[in-house]
């Protein structure tokens, strides 16, 4: 078998690393899966994900800092102001990776019953999912038709 090239980089400013380090956590990902799906405010969401409220107060600021939500003031009649959380456009960029989540938890990891969440394309109703397409057009099946290669960023280990 013949040495991969990956061996001879350094993996310091990896981007998956990157990602991780934002968002690679369990309360993180089930805060974005509510507001991916239009829960906005502290309470839905802590009721939905179950999350402690420090460890969800924290996650929510996390995540503002990081500039993938956005905090929205709201006020309703007779309380007191709160925020509400959405996505912004560099949250609306994790959309693919959510979707890859669920579509692995969908194929590996859902219950007798099937999955609980289907995405539908929203103006024919027609099942969505994820395809892998190179610039040309190809679609690619799985990770046996990509080939990694450094990219601009790679830096050669001394």
């Amino acid at each position: 078998m013949r040495r991969p090239w990956a061996l001879d980089y350094d993996t310091a400013n990896c981007t998956i690393g990157a990602t991780v380090q934002i968002i690679g956590e369990k309360w993180t990902f089930l805060v974005l899966r509510e507001a991916f799906n239009g829960v906005r405010r502290f309470d839905d969401m802590q009721r939905r994900t179950r999350a402690p409220r420090q460890i969800l107060s924290d996650r929510l600021a996390r995540l503002v800092s990081e500039g993938l939500l956005r905090r929205v003031p709201y006020q309703e009649s007779g309380q007191r102001r709160r925020a509400e959380y959405r996505l912004t456009e560099k949250g609306i960029d994790l959309f693919p990776l959510m979707a890859a989540l669920l579509e692995w938890g969908d194929k590996h990891a859902s219950g007798p019953d099937g999955p609980a969440v289907t995405l539908t394309h929203r103006d024919c109703g027609a099942p969505a999912h994820l395809e892998l397409v190179c610039d040309r057009g190809h679609v690619l099946e799985s990770a046996r038709d990509v080939t990694p290669l450094p990219g601009p960023g790679a830096r050669k280990i001394a």
